[in-house]
């Protein structure tokens, strides 16, 4: 609940002892303690990349693909993939990121989506899919990614599950419409998709915030500061810890601040930026985000 309600810096501090527990729990060596002890790395990888940490969100979310294997599902080892997957594209590997993500997506679809769970963890490795290629560039295959997960959402509910892996919904794939095009260069866009949806359609403080947060981006390069400073202080009213945490929400308040100081809510958000999170205050024995050792060594990506 932590990542889902935006306290980062709650969740990096609690991630030793999240990852020693789960670590215990594999010693029966059951398929569902290796599911849960992936689950709790993906949840590290991905706090992680929120906050600018690659290289350490690298190595868990390797490690979370390794137990995945281990756990024998395939919604654990999609969720896994889909999350090293987005470690690449922020490390400048695309065509490794897209490769990932594409066969998960295959693995998945190969179950024949018969059930709810399988056709949205689907929909969500062709949003993952989209966004990817619309980062590299590939108009075409992201449009074409982007509307596949919006046909196969259609049968799920507005509103996910709570205890579902993969929560997403028709609002959820329509957001990731906003980054699409984004990413593309189509702030015109990004905004008319992202104006036809609400906060209160996501069911957490990451996803309201994120709606926010995307549309801050396509409004800035659409030029417009004023725009551009409401829907961050609209995100950091949901939760501070999408707009001062998120190294790219943080470059654009500094460049508000440094070009349009005057405008409304600037000074408040500017104000409103913190030291970053530390990261490396855990026990000896352990890497900085609570790996042991002995696996940290061991790591390795499998592309």
């Amino acid at each position: 609940m932590l990542f889902e309600t935006g306290r980062y810096g709650e969740l990096i501090k609690a991630l030793p002892d999240l990852l020693a527990t789960a670590h215990a729990l594999i010693r029966d060596r059951a398929e569902i303690n290796y599911a849960r002890l992936s689950a709790c790395y993906t949840v590290a990888a991905q706090v992680l990349v929120k906050i600018g940490r690659y290289d350490q969100a690298r190595l868990t979310a390797d490690r979370a693909t390794v137990y995945a294997d281990l756990s024998g599902s395939p919604l654990t080892s999609a969720a896994a993939a889909r999350e090293l997957s987005i470690v690449l594209r922020h490390q400048d590997q695309p065509d490794a990121a897209q490769r990932l993500v594409l066969n998960a997506a295959s693995n998945i679809e190969a179950t024949g989506l018969s059930t709810h769970p399988q056709a949205a963890a689907y929909a969500q490795m062709l949003c993952t899919t989209a966004y990817t290629a619309a980062r590299a560039g590939d108009r075409d295959r992201a449009r074409a990614m982007i509307d596949d997960a919006a046909r196969a959402v259609r049968g799920l509910p507005a509103v996910a599950p709570a205890d579902r892996l993969f929560s997403i919904t028709p609002a959820s794939v329509r957001l990731y419409e906003v980054g699409v095009h984004w990413a593309l260069g189509d702030a015109g866009a990004a905004i008319r998709a992202g104006q036809q949806l609400h906060q209160d359609q996501f069911a957490t403080a990451e996803r309201k915030a994120r709606l926010h947060t995307d549309m801050a981006r396509a409004w800035w390069q659409w030029g417009k500061p004023e725009q551009t400073a409401q829907s961050l202080l609209n995100a950091f009213r949901v939760t501070p810890a999408e707009v001062r945490d998120r190294p790219s929400m943080r470059a654009i308040v500094r460049e508000l601040h440094r070009r349009h100081p005057h405008v409304s809510g600037v000074r408040e958000l500017s104000r409103a930026q913190p030291l970053p999170i530390r990261t490396g205050t855990y026990p000896s024995g352990w890497t900085t985000i609570g790996v042991p050792m002995a696996d940290a060594a061991s790591a390795k990506v499998h592309l």
